[in-house]
């Protein structure tokens, strides 16, 4: 994910990932049949774990607004935390399909349970714009962040509640989701587990996992 966020592209050369990893090319033509696909596996993993923490998160309420709520905060804090993460989010989250189904994961399953039970004042035809405002809004959000405009507490607070807002969420009750208590983002299931078991993961693997991906 590193060298995606530093090279501000979804394709990689030979030499450059050599490099990043730390090894030599012989390796990674031994270990790597094909880097057409790497980025789309890159993108892959980083869904998988981070859609599973979001879901243990939620666990802790049944409140569709909640979860949309937190769930945003969740991303803003950290792209905060973590900045690479941030901008390879940032650069290739309205881009790449594969990337996009983050932001469609958990968030949009609450958005269209919280339509289902009459939590959120949508027409169900709606529900794929509301995701995608959500998207923009996350994606922006984290930019204030990564570029010093704002802390990520208040990009992600105002954030959920101008969403919550725009969901049908009363002003007062959008405004005391949004900026409760965010509890801790627990760990997920590993994403090298649940990732396909490919050629280039298993070069990930053995040429430093932090360093590729």
């Amino acid at each position: 994910m590193e060298l995606f966020a530093k090279h501000e592209s979804p394709q990689v050369t030979v030499s450059e990932l050599a490099e990043a990893a730390g090894v030599a090319r012989g390796t990674v033509y031994n270990n790597v049949g094909s880097l057409d696909h790497l980025f789309e596996e890159v993108a892959t993993r980083l869904i998988v774990e981070m859609d599973s923490r979001i879901v243990a998160a939620a666990a802790i309420t049944n409140d569709p607004a909640r979860r949309v709520a937190d769930g945003i905060r969740f991303f803003v804090r950290r792209a905060h935390d973590e900045p690479l993460w941030g901008r390879f989010l940032v650069r290739f989250g309205a881009t790449s399909p594969t990337l996009r189904g983050l932001l469609e994961g958990a968030p949009a399953r609450d958005i269209q349970l919280g339509t289902e039970i009459g939590r959120f004042h949508l027409r169900p035809d709606q529900v794929p714009s509301a995701v995608v405002a959500m998207s923009g809004s996350v994606l922006g959000a984290i930019s204030l962040v990564l570029e010093g405009h704002r802390t990520w507490r208040d990009a992600g607070s105002d954030s959920a509640e101008l969403f919550l807002r725009a969901l049908g969420i009363p002003a007062e009750a959008a405004l005391s989701l949004a900026t409760g208590d965010l509890p801790p983002l627990p760990p997920g299931t590993s994403a090298s587990e649940d990732a396909p078991k490919t050629g280039h993961a298993r070069a990930a693997r053995s040429t430093n996992d932090g360093d590729l991906a």
